[in-house]
C-alpha cells in the first residue's frame, strides 16, 4: 500500500519536471536571432577629408540675362522659374507702357517731319533759295530722326523676351502688371552645360585645397554623384557666413540642375595607415560613435573614436582590433549581447 502511495505521489512531480524542462527548452529557442552582414576591420591607407555644403549654380560665362529693351508692362511669364527652355524660346512677354506709346508716336511723327524738311530744303536748293550746307543740315537732321524711329520700332518688337541658348530659367524678377523700366533685368537664365558647384568651407580648409585637388559631388538626394578636380578657390571670407569659397564644375552628364543643394568630399592631408572599417558600419549613440563586433555568433557593442574617411570606409582609432567582424546590415535593430546569423 505504501509501496503505491509513493508510485502515486511521483507522477506528478515527474509531469511537473517534464513541464519545466520543455519551458526551459522553449525559452532557448524563443532567444532573438538577428540577420546581419559583416564586414572586416583592415589595416589601410586613409587620406584626411572634409564635407562641403553648397549649391550648384551656374558658371562665370553661363549667366543670360534677359532685359527689358523699352519700358513696358509684364504681360505674360511663359517661363516659370525652374523650367528648362530651349534656344530662342519665349520666356517674358511685355508689351509696351504708355510711356514708350507715346515715345513710339512721337518718334515716327519727328521723322516724317524731318524727312518732309528734307524734301523742302532739296527743292528750295533746285531754285537756288537754299544753299549746300542747308540741305546738308536737314538730311543730318532726317537721318537722326529715322535712325531713333527705327530703334524705337526695334525695341517695341522685342517686348518678346526669348532665351539666347538652351539653358534654365532661375529667376524671373517681377510678376504679371508689373512696368518695368528700361533696361531693367527680367529673367536670369543658367546655361546648360555651363555649371558649377559652390561650397562654403572653413578658410583653414580652403587654404588647404588647390585647384586640382579631387571632390567628390553629390547631389542632396543622392541621386547624382561625380568626382571632378577643383576648379578655383576664393579665400575671401563670407562677412555673413565666414566661409571662404570652393568653386568645382559639373559636367552636364551628372544631371545635376541649377539650384540643387550639393554635398562634396574634398582631401585636405597626405594619406597614413589607420585600421579602417566600412562607413555604413558606423552607428551612434548621442554622439558616441559606435559599431557591433561579432564573434561566435554573438553581436557586442564597441564604442569607437573615429578618423578620417576615405572613399567608403573610415578610419577607426580606438576600439576595434585588425580582423574583426563588424555589422554593415541590421545593426539598428541589435542590441548588446544579441546572437546573429549572417546573410
Amino acid at each position: 500500500m505504501a509501496a503505491m502511495i509513493r508510485s502515486t505521489f511521483l507522477v506528478p512531480l515527474l509531469l511537473v519536471a517534464a513541464c519545466s524542462s520543455g519551458s526551459d527548452q522553449s525559452d532557448d529557442a524563443s532567444d532573438p536571432v538577428a540577420l546581419v552582414s559583416l564586414g572586416t576591420v583592415e589595416q589601410g591607407a586613409v587620406t584626411r577629408t572634409v564635407t562641403l555644403y553648397g549649391a550648384a549654380e551656374a558658371g562665370p560665362s553661363g549667366v543670360m540675362a534677359l532685359a527689358a529693351p523699352a519700358e513696358a508692362t509684364v504681360n505674360r511669364i511663359v517661363a516659370p522659374v525652374g523650367t528648362h527652355v530651349s534656344g530662342g524660346q519665349a520666356v517674358v512677354v511685355l508689351i509696351p507702357s504708355p510711356t514708350t506709346r507715346v515715345d513710339l508716336a512721337k518718334a515716327a511723327s519727328d521723322a516724317a517731319a524731318a524727312d518732309k524738311a528734307l524734301a523742302r530744303a532739296q527743292r528750295l536748293r533746285g531754285d537756288g533759295l537754299a544753299s549746300d550746307a542747308d540741305v546738308e543740315t536737314a538730311r543730318a537732321a532726317a537721318q537722326s530722326a529715322d535712325a531713333l524711329a527705327r530703334s524705337m520700332r526695334r525695341r517695341a518688337g522685342a517686348l518678346t523676351l526669348r532665351a539666347p541658348a538652351a539653358g534654365v530659367v532661375q529667376a524671373v524678377a517681377n510678376q504679371v502688371g508689373d512696368l518695368v523700366p528700361a533696361g531693367t533685368n527680367v529673367a536670369t537664365l543658367a546655361r546648360l552645360g555651363d555649371l558649377r558647384g559652390h561650397f562654403g568651407a572653413d578658410p583653414t580648409v580652403a587654404r588647404s585645397v588647390r585647384p586640382g585637388t579631387p571632390i567628390r559631388i553629390t547631389s542632396d538626394d543622392g541621386s547624382a554623384a561625380v568626382e571632378v578636380g577643383v576648379q578655383s578657390v576664393d579665400p575671401v571670407v563670407d562677412p555673413q557666413t565666414r566661409l571662404a569659397s570652393i568653386y568645382a564644375p559639373l559636367p552636364a552628364s551628372s544631371g545635376i540642375a541649377a539650384g540643387e543643394t550639393l554635398s562634396g568630399i574634398v582631401t585636405t592631408g597626405a594619406s597614413t595607415q589607420a585600421l579602417t572599417i566600412p562607413y555604413v558600419a558606423l552607428l551612434d549613440d548621442g554622439g558616441q560613435p559606435y559599431v557591433f563586433v561579432v564573434a561566435g555568433g554573438v553581436a557586442h557593442r564597441h564604442d569607437v573614436a573615429t578618423g578620417p574617411i576615405t572613399g567608403d570606409r573610415i578610419a577607426i582609432t580606438k576600439g576595434v582590433a585588425a580582423g574583426d567582424k563588424v555589422v554593415t546590415q541590421g545593426g539598428t535593430a541589435l542590441e548588446d549581447g544579441m546572437k546573429v546569423r549572417t546573410r
